[in-house]
């Protein structure tokens, strides 16, 4: 995973391009031919290709469950394809759900809750809140079709989930002054309405309109509340809040394709 903040960017590597290759290098462990080196706060404008980058991943995930399935119960093989996807992101989101619950369940102020979110241990709530977030993710998949259906559930979980990180950091502002969070510089209001429409694409494409729409709604409310909760316990969002949000709506999705296919 490249450093985000390193200075200099070369004139090709920026745009479109440049920009999801910053996003791949960032959030998933995938060995990338080119990996651009960017000025610091160049990741809040990739961020418009957070979904990009989810929907690929997602594509990866339902081709594996395909091949799962052929061979496999529907729940071990839900259970490997949501292994599938936490070794392609190196864990990225579920280190930052773990943290974000560790801080929620420390004892103390916001600096106490902050300096709980920076040890690197797992404690018992960030175990506790892994278990759920697998499981959950698992036990929906399980009761999704198997073949194009999950892909196309997959598609929609790891892209809308991720183009809701621009949104939440556009209603809060970064609970410390360093840290991940804040190095990666604000997004604006079209950069996130940008990865916002991307992911709502994905969505549409992998669930029909109806299922996408559900899928936004309870997304939205997941997000939106975790927001409300970072607020009051940390002042505002770090990079294992937009992780923890990542994970709550990537669950949040594939509960919605699961409801919607029941």
């Amino acid at each position: 995973m490249n450093d985000p903040t390193t200075p200099a960017a070369t004139p090709q590597d920026r745009g479109w391009r440049g920009d999801l290759l910053l996003a791949a290098s960032f959030l998933t462990r995938l060995p990338l031919p080119l990996c651009p080196t960017m000025a610091a706060g160049a990741l809040a404008r990739a961020m418009r290709t957070f979904p990009l980058v989810g929907a690929a991943l997602g594509l990866a995930a339902g081709l594996a469950a395909m091949l799962l399935n052929a061979v496999l119960p529907p729940l071990p093989a839900a259970l490997l394809t949501v292994l599938v996807l936490v070794l392609a992101t190196g864990a990225l989101h579920e280190d930052g759900l773990a943290d974000f619950s560790d801080g929620l369940g420390a004892r103390g102020d916001r600096d106490r809750r902050l300096e709980v979110m920076r040890d690197s241990r797992n404690g018992t709530f960030g175990v506790v809140a892994l278990i759920l977030s697998i499981g959950l993710r698992a036990s929906a998949l399980a009761e999704i079709p198997e073949g194009w259906a999950q892909v196309g559930a997959l598609v929609a979980a790891a892209s809308l989930s991720r183009g809701l990180i621009p949104a939440v950091m556009q209603i809060l502002a970064p609970a410390r002054p360093d840290g991940l969070g804040a190095a990666a510089g604000c997004p604006d209001a079209s950069v996130a309405a940008a990865a916002a429409g991307l992911g709502l694409l994905a969505s549409i494409f992998g669930l029909g309109f109806g299922g996408a729409l559900t899928a936004l709604v309870l997304a939205g409310l997941v997000g939106w509340a975790m927001a409300g909760v970072a607020r009051r316990a940390f002042g505002g969002y770090t990079g294992d809040v937009l992780g923890a949000v990542q994970q709550g709506g990537e669950i949040a999705i594939l509960l919605a394709a699961a409801m919607v296919w029941a």
